[in-house]
């Protein structure tokens, strides 16, 4: 009697199954790649720390907000040359934003215009935001979670410049404003309300201190200014001060790498 052979076994490599790393069984290797995969390419750009620029997507170059744009472009092209003038092996302070269009667009193009590199951490969404042309090739990364496109740009960043914006622009503020002012945060951070007469119109900070949601010190978690020149000053200053001056050389990459010389429990 003739017995059929059994047929070979299939064998699937787990790490190679689209199946299996679309499945929800995967979701925490897929939270693990969107931490490991902009990590090693900002280690391997030398990028020691970031200013980020927030902003609504939907303001455009030529519209009614347009001095936004350009003065957005403008300030990130200046600090992009200044920071590239910095002596360091490392680079300091590399603009990076949420890598969509309307302010995004500018920060990235006027760093792209000053000759620098910048970031771009973009998200998918169902209404697809496309990542603006100005985004170095290298350093444009696509998130799926909110929550880690968060989580770098908290780590890495030293500055924060916030221009107007809608519901993404003051629900990331706010997120930066509560780590530090919980002192999650072990870094100073420097915040720029960029056009001060749309923030106070927008948020009420002197109310959430005189119904006693805030203190009064919570106030000086930022400041405002309402042209480049003041911002850059704001932004220079504050990181000469903190970064430059009192900082030691390892690169805050470095520093992951090892929690001993770790200050940041990000």
């Amino acid at each position: 009697m003739n017995e059929e052979k059994p047929r070979p076994v299939k064998r699937t490599v787990a790490y190679l199954s689209e199946q299996f790393l679309n499945s929800p069984d995967a979701r925490s290797l897929r939270l693990l790649s969107e931490y490991l995969h902009p990590l090693l390419h900002l280690r391997r750009e030398k990028i020691r720390d970031t200013i980020v620029f927030f902003g609504s997507a939907r303001i455009a170059e030529s519209g009614p907000l347009g001095r936004y744009y350009q003065e957005a472009r403008a300030l990130a092209g200046k600090l992009t040359q200044w920071s590239d003038g910095l002596e360091n092996s490392a680079r300091r302070f590399v603009v990076c934003t949420g890598g969509g269009p309307g302010i995004m667009e500018a920060a990235n193009r006027g760093a792209y215009e000053a000759g620098g590199k910048s970031i771009g951490l973009n998200i998918g969404l169902p209404t697809e935001q496309l990542p603006n042309p100005y985004i170095s090739p290298e350093l444009g990364f696509e998130f799926h979670y909110f929550f880690m496109r968060k989580f770098w740009f908290a780590y890495p960043g030293k500055a924060f410049v916030m221009f107007p914006g809608g519901f993404g622009t003051l629900d990331e503020l706010m997120e930066i404003l509560t780590l530090v002012q919980t002192k999650k945060l072990h870094k100073k951070i420097i915040i720029v309300l960029y056009g001060s007469e749309f923030w106070k119109e927008i948020v009420n900070f002197d109310a959430l201190v005189r119904l006693g949601t805030i203190s009064a010190e919570d106030l000086n978690l930022f400041q405002f200014a309402d042209d480049v020149d003041t911002a850059f000053d704001l932004v220079r200053d504050g990181l000469t001060k903190h970064h430059l001056q009192e900082e030691g050389e390892t690169p805050a990459m470095a520093k992951a790498a090892d929690p001993a010389q770790r200050k940041d429990p990000l």
